[in-house]
């Protein structure tokens, strides 16, 4: 993602959700090939900025700055939600927007109310990505991690994919296959890469499993390297087996629905039986009970 969006020196980046610091740090190490004297070090210094609400993450993203030579990271310890959107002003705004915001996660009671009444949700991913709308300059450009509920959602995710692809141009999405993001969630994801603009079309990327994989695991988690193929495409883009491009007029047709599957790939889903079903349903509902009484167990054995 930080390749793709090429930062370059002199421009501000900005992660308001950023844990660790991991795309803030890649954004540094992706700046500093750019330094060549000691004013564009004194530059660098200052264009690393994140935020970040939970105490320990911000005391480890501070760290991990430090370790890489920023003598004073700009990392507050924050919300950065808890602020009402109209009362961005210019000199708030950054060039550049990389983040993993949280999702599936909702938010405490009258933190939607910093938002425009269309744009009103508790659901946390979604409004990250209307204060990164409101926080990115006219020039800016950004990356972002999205549920695939994002790309099909209804309702306030319509009204906010519309003012979406009306104010900037939602150039690519780069579709991940699952487990990208185990153990910690099994939610499909996507990467999408916009910037300032309006969306004539969007090009949608299959990313590709290694040969023999079914999906990542934490053992067997994605690698760098394996974004060679996107890079390769990603200047002269053509349709492939994994590369394909939907116009804004389908997308509106279809009432800003995002999520298209790859019209080049024959579906490999398989329709099952009923019983099939049930069995499915069986399984899955003995193997919550199972959780649940060892949950209840581990509970009474604290209590004693």
């Amino acid at each position: 993602m930080v390749d793709m969006v090429n930062p370059q020196l002199g421009e501000q980046v900005l992660d308001f959700a950023c844990g660790t610091g991991g795309f803030l740090v890649c954004a540094l190490e992706h700046l500093r090939k750019q330094v060549r004297n000691i004013d564009d070090e004194a530059q660098l210094q200052n264009s690393i900025l994140g935020v970040e609400k939970k105490p320990l993450p911000h005391m480890l993203c501070t760290t991990n700055l430090i370790l890489h030579n920023i003598d004073n990271p700009q990392i507050r310890h924050d919300n950065s939600l808890g602020y009402p959107i109209k009362n961005i002003k210019p000199k708030d705004k950054v060039d550049i927007i990389l983040t993993n915001p949280p999702f599936g996660g909702i938010e405490e009671d009258g933190i939607e109310d910093n938002f425009p009444a269309n744009y009103k949700t508790k659901e946390t991913a979604d409004l990250f990505l209307v204060l990164m709308m409101y926080k990115l300059k006219q020039t800016g450009r950004a990356a972002i991690v999205l549920p695939d509920g994002f790309l099909f959602g209804e309702g306030v995710k319509t009204a906010i994919k519309e003012k979406l692809l009306n104010e900037f141009n939602l150039h690519t999405i780069v579709r991940l296959p699952n487990g990208v993001f185990s153990p910690y969630t099994g939610i499909n994801t996507n990467l999408l890469f916009l910037e300032r603009g309006t969306t004539q079309e969007i090009w949608f990327y299959e990313h590709q499993l290694p040969e023999g994989y079914k999906n990542y695991t934490k053992t067997k988690p994605i690698k760098l390297d394996e974004f060679e193929v996107e890079k390769a495409w990603w200047n002269a883009r053509k349709e492939t087996d994994c590369a394909w491009r939907v116009s804004i007029d389908e997308i509106k047709a279809r009432g800003y629905n995002l999520d298209f599957k790859n019209p080049n790939k024959e579906s490999d889903s398989v329709l099952l039986s009923v019983d099939e079903i049930i069995d499915r349903l069986t399984d899955s509902m003995r193997t919550t009970r199972n959780i649940l009484e060892e949950i209840k167990g581990a509970m009474k054995n604290e209590n004693r």
